[in-house]
């Protein structure tokens, strides 16, 4: 059995390039970066020439770039320390976050008794700014944003220009889950005045393990993980050499590939739409994901006309890999949150969400693949139910 891979908003496959220059640095560039010798020398300069890579991409200072070892640990450090050390009391966000920005926003509101406020998206997924400059206005409290730039479910892109440009009107501090979407798109923080990001390297063809924040200078922002002088005291510990390496290989390749890759998956993402709407009477797609302008190009979130628990595990024995969520919320007995936003009680009750998600090596061939083994389980479907129908 040939086995597809369609769920690369989980995690993508390392690039051949990454392995080789990875082991490259476990061989050869073994020692502590913070080590004075020539050993840890030669592993702080491999460090600092990722951290001006990442920096250059994101038009700001390398010392902006704070490594971390994954998104939810970027997101931990930069949440939690907006509350313990820059005195914010009020978190307003949505409830369509990443599983790691909502508990974290939960733990800050039990723990240290944050106002938490929440947007309510529209059905399409879609979160209303003028909202936002409402709930900004109603309080004098210190008060973080936190919104993600491209939803991992749904694929809505959030203007974050626009929303850092409402935060910064109204005195309040911006930080934006950029996972799903770094290294997919041009990113100049030097325009988007957003004050927090995060990445995690795995999103794309990067190792597990190896991540960064961003965090603006002027934040005044402090680490949370105590103990040695590392990444600029932001985060303490020896850094992964190998991994913040590999890290640097996987983003210089998407950034000299990107209008290659980006065109290769749009199209790629088009031809499963026109496939799917074809082949599978009654198909729907959620949020913006079928609009290529409004949502990210690697992400396509499908509704299926059946109620089908176990589409995932039927999909995995035809040897195809797909999610029908976020990958964080795998095996969990009720639909995402996002979904319950988005999706009316009877759609709840009646379809399944379908996650596929794509990246440069996705073909043709293999949305066939998954199309026809769908077109199969629709199928079969059809007839269990007109067999209940008859008893």
């Amino acid at each position: 059995m040939n086995k597809i891979y369609l769920d690369n908003a989980a995690t993508t496959p390392l690039s051949e390039e990454v392995i080789d220059v990875m082991v490259g640095v476990l061989k050869t560039n073994y020692g502590n970066p913070s080590s004075t010798h020539s050993f840890g020398q030669e592993a702080k300069i491999l460090l600092e020439n990722v951290r001006r890579e990442v920096a250059t991409y994101l038009h700001v200072s390398p010392a902006e770039i704070i490594f971390t070892s994954c998104g939810t640990e970027s997101n931990n450090m930069i949440i939690k320390s907006c509350v313990n050390h820059l005195g914010v009391e009020r978190i307003i966000t949505s409830p369509l976050e990443h599983k790691c920005v909502a508990e974290t926003v939960l733990d800050m509101k039990k723990r240290k008794g944050v106002e938490v406020v929440y947007l309510r998206p529209d059905t399409h997924g879609d979160i209303n700014l003028d909202q936002l400059t409402e709930a900004l206005q109603k309080s004098d409290k210190k008060t973080l944003v936190t919104l993600m730039h491209a939803n991992n479910e749904i694929g809505n892109l959030l203007d974050i220009k626009k929303t850092a440009e409402i935060c910064k009107a109204n005195n309040a501090l911006f930080h934006s889950d950029t996972v799903q979407s770094m290294a997919h798109m041009e990113m100049d923080f030097s325009d988007i005045n957003v004050d927090f990001a995060s990445c995690s390297a795995h999103k794309f063809h990067g190792p597990k393990g190896s991540g960064f924040a961003f965090v603006r200078k002027s934040s005044g922002l402090k680490g949370i993980i105590t103990g040695g002088p590392q990444e600029r005291s932001l985060r303490a510990g020896t850094e992964n050499v190998c991994g913040i390496v590999g890290l640097g290989k996987a983003l210089e390749l998407s950034l000299n590939n990107m209008e290659q890759y980006s065109s290769h998956i749009k199209e790629i993402k088009r031809y499963t739409v026109d496939q799917l709407t074809q082949k599978i009477d009654g198909v729907k797609f959620n949020g913006r994901s079928a609009e290529m302008d409004a949502s990210l190009y690697t992400v396509l979130s499908v509704l299926l006309p059946f109620k089908d628990p176990m589409i995932g595990l039927k999909l995995d024995m035809k040897g195809i890999a797909i999610s029908q969520g976020s990958a964080c919320s795998s095996g969990a007995s009720k639909p995402s949150m996002v979904m319950m936003m988005i999706l009316e009680e009877e759609e709840m009750n009646t379809t399944t969400p379908l996650r596929v998600s794509f990246s440069h090596l996705t073909t043709k061939e293999e949305i066939d693949s998954l199309v026809q083994a769908l077109e199969e389980i629709a199928e079969t479907f059809k007839i269990e139910n007109s067999d209940i129908e008859h008893r």
